[in-house]
């Protein structure tokens, strides 16, 4: 079995008598993108901190490409890249500057490389321009770039889609795609945005209460255990809820209601008897989303 590229193994904080953390363990390898979600205050940026060094950790220990996080800091950390929250651009020099002071803190980082970089956020118009002009996506764009600079093996992110309008959006998700396969990069990502990292990520950890919940393939996440959302497109809605108490309107002439395969023939054949007509039956798949608030509850995510 492959080396993971980040291993978290039984971490608990402690912030004085509290416990923020509980038992929190999960693996990243080679070309996973791992979407990293939770309720308001679950711990998720906690959890960054600590696997990225900036917090101590009480009992439990990080591993970086096989490196201790806390025993062997330098090690562990050389091959990461990350953004917590917003990056740290200078608003008075250009994009292509902060990619240069950022460059002097690896070696090996030469200009074909920035140049590469910056052709892969798309850049290449505006990054001469001062960031102070540059819009909120195109800041969090060039906070890409210089995570990636030193071609890290694992990307932390938090948040990496705020202030992307929706072409910015499939840019980033086609870029983090794209790192994850062709560099092999181990991807985190927590956010938010439940919807987009249904079509991005491999894996997902649910965090809730400062515990796991879960953590398992994007697919396996949204499996039903026991029936589907079956939608139906008819011609008269007005008397769906009469006839199927249980359905779901969805608009003028659609509903969705949970029923195994088997149960669909009853359905229909309970429509027709009522002189409803059927356009179409279909499987719908249950959201990230949908999944999310089955295992937390329903709490407000951040």
């Amino acid at each position: 079995m492959e080396k993971a590229i980040l291993s978290v193994e039984n971490l608990y904080k402690n912030f004085g008598k509290k416990e923020i953390l509980k038992n929190v363990s999960f693996e990243i390898g080679s070309g996973d993108i791992l979407g990293f979600i939770g309720p308001n205050g679950a711990g998720k940026t906690t959890t960054i901190k600590l696997i990225l060094g900036l917090q101590s950790i009480t009992k439990g220990r990080v591993l970086i490409n096989g490196f201790d996080i806390e025993r062997e800091f330098e090690k562990a950390i050389e091959k990461v890249g990350a953004i917590v929250e917003n990056p740290d651009l200078y608003m008075y020099l250009t994009g292509y500057e902060n990619l240069q002071l950022m460059a002097n803190l690896y070696k090996g980082i030469d200009k074909k490389r920035i140049d590469e970089v910056v052709k892969l956020v798309k850049l290449e118009n505006r990054i001469n321009d001062k960031v102070s002009k540059y819009s909120l996506g195109m800041r969090q764009r060039l906070g890409i770039a210089q995570a990636i600079l030193h071609k890290p093996s694992l990307l932390i992110l938090d948040e990496p889609t705020n202030g992307l309008d929706p072409e910015g959006i499939k840019e980033m998700r086609e870029l983090l795609l794209e790192l994850a396969k062709k560099e092999g990069m181990g991807i985190l990502i927590s956010s938010h945005n439940l919807a987009e990292l249904d079509n991005l990520v491999s894996k997902v950890c649910i965090i809730k209460s400062g515990e796991i919940i879960e953590t398992s393939g994007i697919s396996e996440i949204k499996k039903e255990e026991k029936a589907n959302y079956k939608l139906f497109e008819v011609n008269d809605i007005s008397k769906i809820k009469e006839i199927l108490p249980g359905a779901i309107i969805m608009d003028k002439n659609k509903f969705k209601i949970d029923a195994v395969k088997e149960e669909v023939p009853e359905i229909v054949e309970l429509l027709v008897s009522k002189n409803i007509s059927i356009y179409e039956v279909r499987k719908e798949e249950k959201s990230l989303e949908e999944a999310f608030f089955e295992k937390t509850g329903g709490n407000v995510i951040e």
